[in-house]
């Protein structure tokens, strides 16, 4: 395929929360998987609404291929040791697409600035082992047009071949079958395709998307 393909990347399975609580504070971590900055800032307002009378709201994503646009806020927290230490665990988990907030009540006794970072980063980790990950593998989509005497047969046997049938589409001049292919087998689908079709279907390339598989 001319267009590059896109990398596997790990994220969280989905939203979710998870509490600590250390010396009387409580730490509340909220998770969710996002697909861009907008979708983190949006989920970050939507958590400091709804914990709108809490000490503290930090925050720390990062978005986008290759892991290209993260932010942090210490929210009124001392410099550095909350947004940062919370960040911090999202790049070592190798995670992307994923925001987290942590929600503080104060308990009434001061963790110090070392304890303050090993609360937040801690919340976060914990939060990321309870709602769990998933990698996000690349997989190429193909077009293949059948007629429609044929179209039935070759839905079947991509199914029964092992290969994602991921959309149908019925037109005058035949069938459009929507092909998803794991990236390592493009080339032996081409050779299947012409072998099962005695060469009178190709395929053409149409992007990309992506398999979700979960990290146990």
């Amino acid at each position: 395929m001319s267009e590059p393909s896109p990398k596997p990347y790990l994220t969280v399975r989905g939203s979710g929360s998870h509490e600590i609580e250390i010396k009387k504070s409580r730490f509340i971590c909220h998770l969710a998987r996002v697909a861009d900055e907008d979708e983190a800032q949006a989920f970050i307002a939507a958590v400091r609404k709804q914990y709108w009378d809490a000490r503290h709201n930090c925050t720390a994503f990062v978005v986008g291929d290759d892991q290209r646009r993260e932010r942090s806020n210490d929210d009124g927290e001392p410099s550095g040791t909350a947004g940062v230490p919370m960040l911090e665990v999202l790049r070592r988990r190798g995670l992307t697409d994923t925001v987290a907030v942590v929600t503080r009540y104060f308990g009434g006794i001061k963790l110090g600035a070392g304890g303050l970072v090993r609360a937040y980063g801690g919340a976060v980790s914990e939060a990321v082992d309870a709602v769990g990950l998933l990698e996000r593998r690349p997989v190429a989509l193909f077009t293949v047009s059948a007629d429609h005497t044929k179209a039935g047969r070759l839905e079947n046997d991509l199914r029964t071949a092992g290969y994602e049938v991921r959309d149908l589409a019925y037109e005058a001049a035949g069938v459009r079958i929507e092909v998803g292919v794991p990236e390592a087998g493009v080339t032996d689908f081409h050779a299947w395709l012409a072998e099962a079709t005695g060469g009178s279907s190709g395929a053409v390339a149409a992007g990309w998307s992506y398999r979700e598989l979960p990290i146990e």
